[in-house]
């Protein structure tokens, strides 16, 4: 079992849930985020004043799946959230030693 992280653009995470859901990716936890890589934020202008966006918004996408299907899980991330700009965000893959259903009690690959 494999925990994927993505980070990316707010305004793609309808189109990477359904191309999830669409996969078999039966759970997500969305949170929303700060953060900048090489775009270091940008300026705005705001009644006439000009400040510097340090952080920009971003989501963090985290899914448990089986390792049959990360190579797809990936793949599918990176077709929809890509928009060719920078910005477009991160995916992070880590081993997930033991998941549980805390209601039922099932535990591994039963409990995703």
């Amino acid at each position: 079992m494999k925990l994927v992280i993505a980070i990316i653009k707010p305004f793609k995470l309808d189109e990477v849930r359904i191309a999830l859901s669409a996969l078999g990716v039966q759970g997500l936890t969305v949170t929303e985020v700060k953060g900048f890589g090489r775009q270091k934020g940008h300026t705005e202008l705001y009644r006439g004043a000009e400040y510097a966006v340090d952080f920009l918004p971003k989501l963090r996408i985290e899914a448990a799946v089986n390792d049959d299907i990360v190579e797809r899980v990936l793949e599918t991330i990176q077709e929809s959230a890509k928009t060719g700009k920078i910005g477009d965000g991160k995916i992070f893959v880590a081993p997930l030693e033991e998941v549980i259903r805390i209601r039922t009690g099932e535990s591994g690959p039963d409990a995703l």
